[in-house]
């Protein structure tokens, strides 16, 4: 057993600062949206690239910035990813066009990609076996913190301020971060190996052309992109299996561990993708909520998550990963099909308690998924594993709200009826807006039962991944081993 950093926890509360600006910019911006369109002139075209640059840069540079984690330093890494995401979002609120505003998020999005991987891999080298479920468990629960308090936060602040204020909170937290990090944080580092520019360049293209295509899939197939994604990522695999220095290790997925972990995992945010874009739609167009009203109805997933989280962490160590799982897994299932089976008229309550089953899940599912997914990687490429991780995540999440927000849009239109005006049939919210009484009517039971379908195949999409789970991964305990004691220095040296 390694010595233990005293300092630990208080470093968990720097890595869970860390991961929680990211999750909150991310989830404030959704509410931030109507203002901020309206106050700089900002076309469909051009919202659609405020959010899609973020998650474009950040998508193609995790693998890259994992790689450059475990090279140069983890802390080092995210000091400087919290710096660029901090200064960025400080240029945000200047922003006087949404050009402007667009490059600014895809700066955010260098910073966030930098920040992310280096997270879970500093957690892995400063907590060891008996303490590391707990502390994933912790990091996992800030996630969610940020996820239902972003929306809940950005409405009280659009209400009392100006949209700008949205990225203004990201300056003080990222600034505290930091200064935590250089004062109390260990640097680690992999073995240093040659560089590997050639595999850096072909990830960051597949990968951002991959994300790009399913972004792109609601609206049809981008042949091109596709194209570019098929032969960037084909000679990614093909060089990176070819070089003697690879910058992801690829020999990760012989592994039946890693490689069934990552399926499951896809799988969950596939399903997970759209219970977001899906439920907000339904509380405000349908239960007539306000934004801020909306957040707030998350409430239930937050506490039920965070209680769970500190359950599973305590039942795991016993039970093992592989049926924290899949009993988890479960849970979530049947909290999106309870959201399969509801009305336009059922009102709160049935919302409410499939968020409590979906937030149970989670917690208990997802620090054992990731315990294990972990555990497969060595721990001298703790970094560019994590990002290996992330990128799953990642790109699972982006097909979820695709294929799941087609699949809407689709059932919604065969819904209304075909006398209703072509706006009404493409969107309930142009529907709701044309004043009619008895249209709006018909788009509220159309689009419940259009999320209903959705929320079906998230289930099934779910389910699959719990057999998944129980039939690949081991049943044990184990968590991922800290990296060797000499590939670790002592924050002491603030370098």
């Amino acid at each position: 057993m390694q010595n233990r950093d005293p300092r630990r926890w208080l470093i968990l509360i720097v890595l869970c600062l860390s991961t929680l600006v990211l999750v909150i910019d991310n989830m404030v911006l959704t509410v931030a949206i109507p203002p901020l369109a309206e106050d700089l002139g900002a076309t469909s075209q051009d919202l659609q690239w405020i959010l899609d640059s973020y998650i474009l840069v950040f998508a193609g540079l995790l693998l890259t910035s994992g790689s450059l984690s475990d090279r140069y330093g983890r802390r080092k890494v995210m000091i400087v990813g919290l710096t660029l995401f901090g200064a960025a979002s400080l240029a945000a609120t200047y922003v006087t066009d949404p050009a402007q505003l667009i490059g600014a998020r895809a700066v955010m999005g260098v910073g966030g990609a930098l920040i992310m991987p280096s997270t879970l891999s500093i957690l892995i080298t400063v907590f060891d076996e008996d303490e590391r479920r707990k502390a994933m468990s912790a990091w996992g629960a800030a996630a969610m913190l940020g996820l239902v308090g972003g929306p809940v936060l950005g409405g009280a602040l659009i209400a009392h301020y100006s949209w700008s204020s949205v990225f203004l909170i990201n300056v003080p937290i990222a600034a505290l971060a930091i200064l935590a990090s250089l004062v109390l944080m260990p640097e680690s580092k992999g073995p240093q190996t040659r560089p590997d520019p050639l595999g850096a360049v072909l990830s960051m293209v597949g990968m951002s052309a991959l994300v790009w295509t399913i972004i792109e899939l609601p609206h049809g197939l981008s042949l091109p992109s596709l194209a570019v994604t098929v032969l960037g990522l084909g000679a990614f695999v093909a060089w990176e299996l070819r070089t003697p220095h690879p910058m992801v290790p690829l020999q990760l997925f012989r592994d039946r561990t890693f490689s069934g972990g990552s399926l499951s995992l896809t799988l969950v945010q596939i399903g997970n993708g759209g219970l977001l874009l899906v439920l907000t739609q339904y509380l405000q167009f349908v239960l007539g909520y306000t934004p801020t009203e909306a957040g707030l109805a998350f409430i239930p997933l937050a506490v039920a998550s965070l209680v769970f989280n500190g359950i599973g962490a305590a039942l795991g160590a016993r039970l093992g990963n592989r049926t924290m799982v899949v009993t988890g897994l479960l849970f979530c299932a049947g909290g999106f099909g309870v959201l399969g089976t509801l009305d336009a008229g059922d009102g709160f309550l049935p919302t409410a308690l499939a968020l409590v089953l979906m937030g149970a899940g989670g917690g208990i599912a997802m620090p054992a998924a990731v315990s294990t997914l972990m555990a497969a990687i060595p721990p001298a490429q703790a970094g560019v594993g994590s990002a290996l991780n992330d990128t799953i995540q990642q790109a699972g999440a982006a097909l979820g709200v695709a294929v799941l927000g087609s699949i809407l849009v689709d059932r919604y239109g065969s819904e209304m009826p075909d006398t209703a005006p072509a706006a009404a049939r493409r969107s309930i919210a142009d529907a709701l807006a044309l004043g009619d009484t008895g249209l709006a009517g018909q788009a509220r039971e159309a689009f419940t039962s259009a999320m209903s379908s959705t929320f079906v195949v998230s289930a099934v999409g779910v389910v699959a991944a719990a057999v998944v789970a129980l039939v690949v991964l081991p049943h044990g305990t184990k968590t991922p081993e800290a990296p060797p004691a000499e590939s670790a220095e002592l924050a002491d040296s603030h370098a």
